[in-house]
């Protein structure tokens, strides 16, 4: 009952609500009005995924059925609701692929990461602040706009993992589980699905690049830990203890230091991809060449770590 009130009251006042917005901000309302179909379709897909997670939680699922519901979830967002990045490339159906593989990649990084207290949590909320911020201080190629809504999206989610944050930061009280990252992953891929970094006749192109360098740690803590499962002929998504940050603890980090560093790799790629609207090839080429960098001081950092357990 309390939640009808509520949503009685917002639609009674929505107008006035509306008026107390900056004048910069009004003439995006009824553009942001027009995304509401497409943001309940968003927060059902990732109900889903919240209950999936809340199920492997309580009772343990095979990683079949977890990776089944996955791909159906993101095929869902790719192929009903539009929702696929183009990076260029006039072929639907390779796009609209990588689109999903992007999706579920996303949804395990994070939950794979979701290995030490304030992790996953703390990651997620830096890769979002760096990607609203490129957002609101860059403009979209196809109206000479900034991107409120995507950049809204995400700052939502940085605030409530703000939230959980203190409560999550070790020693933690709660914790995300597997509901909370697959959440998580999910909406930062949705998120980075919607923006347009460069556009079919942006100056930029090369921007195209920079959820990649946003996301760059998750996702290669990912990779890294699946070529080693598979290696050993193990299951790529059973747990184990060779993430970066167990590596870090190995070296005599405290997992406080160990979950700061990790912080310090996040944002030292993140800070670059910001920059890559506004500049060149050379430019872009010295961002890159900079994540390249930190990924590969991580793999050095891990190769002592392994050494030093041995």
């Amino acid at each position: 009952m309390a939640i009808g009130t509520a949503g009685v009251l917002a639609a009674k006042y929505q107008s006035e609500l509306f008026a107390w917005l900056p004048a910069g901000l009004t003439q995006h309302v009824n553009g942001m009005a027009g995304k509401i179909v497409e943001i309940w379709g968003l927060i059902g897909c990732a109900t889903v995924l919240m209950i999936l997670g809340l199920m492997d939680d309580r009772r343990g699922l095979a990683w079949q059925i977890r990776i089944g519901v996955e791909f159906a979830v993101a095929a869902f967002c790719v192929y009903w609701q539009g929702l696929h990045l183009t990076a260029f490339i006039n072929l639907p159906w390779l796009t609209g692929l990588l689109s999903v593989i992007w999706i579920v990649a996303l949804i395990n990084s994070f939950n794979m990461l979701d290995n030490m207290d304030g992790l996953s949590g703390g990651v997620a909320a830096i890769a979002s602040s760096m990607l609203a911020i490129m957002l609101l201080t860059s403009r979209d190629p196809a109206n000479n706009q900034p991107q409120f809504f995507v950049a809204a999206m995400l700052l939502v989610l940085v605030g409530a993992l703000l939230g959980f944050l203190k409560h999550n930061w070790p020693p933690a009280k709660i914790f995300m589980g597997d509901a909370g990252s697959y959440f998580v992953g999910f909406w930062i891929a949705v998120a980075s699905l919607l923006a347009t970094y460069a556009g079919y006749h942006g100056s930029t192109p090369h921007a195209v690049v920079a959820p990649l360098c946003v996301l760059a740690i998750p996702l290669y803590d990912m990779c890294s830990v699946i070529w080693i499962r598979l290696r050993e002929g193990r299951s790529p998504f059973e747990g184990d203890k060779r993430h970066f940050s167990h590596r870090l603890v190995d070296l005599g980090m405290t997992k406080k230091q160990a979950v700061l560093t990790i912080y310090l790799a996040t944002a030292t790629c993140s800070c670059g991809a910001i920059l890559l609207p506004r500049v060149d090839w050379i430019g872009a080429g010295l961002v890159v060449l900079s994540t390249l960098l930190v990924l590969a001081l991580v793999q050095v950092l891990e190769s002592v770590g392994r050494k030093d357990k041995a």
